[in-house]
């Protein structure tokens, strides 16, 4: 089954890289400068940022609905990065790590499934879970943090 791994959108964050300092302090917002690289992934262009790269850590708010599972959680953004779809069934560079959380949600934003898989078996966690008719949309996070990383839905 055909899936789309989606980006959050650069123009939601591209404000807060015009913010002082202060500014971003006063959001609680961090600065961080990436000095290792895999180690900062950026929710923008599914990618590590590169060492030397500037990033915000900022909490979003990825499950915004009124249900029990509404959810907020830190992640990184770069600077200067753009939202870069992946090609289609495709697993961008920052999801191919030891191990995310995969939850499936219905169209009422209820988990229905859910499981923990390593990058290199994203694939095809992705297209178990959706081969379940009331599976609307999937939510990964990174397991060791619980950090958002990415939403996929159906191509």
């Amino acid at each position: 089954m055909a899936f789309q791994i989606e980006p959050l959108a650069a123009d939601s964050f591209r404000h807060l890289f015009s913010m002082s300092d202060t500014e971003l302090a006063a959001r609680n917002i961090d600065i961080h400068i990436a000095d290792k690289k895999p180690g900062y992934p950026c929710r923008l262009g599914l990618r590590f940022a590169e060492v030397g790269e500037r990033l915000l850590l900022v909490n979003y708010e990825h499950l915004p609905y009124d249900t029990p599972y509404r959810a907020s959680h830190a992640i990184y953004v770069c600077a200067d990065a753009e939202s870069l779809r992946p090609e289609v069934s495709t697993v961008p560079e920052s999801l191919r790590v030891p191990a995310l959380s995969v939850r499936a949600f219905n169209a009422a934003h209820r988990i229905v499934d859910a499981n923990v898989v390593s990058g290199k078996d994203l694939t095809d966690e992705i297209e178990r879970m959706f081969a379940d008719p009331q599976v609307d949309y999937l939510h990964f996070h990174y397991a060791s943090r619980g950090c958002y990383a990415a939403r996929a839905v159906r191509a």
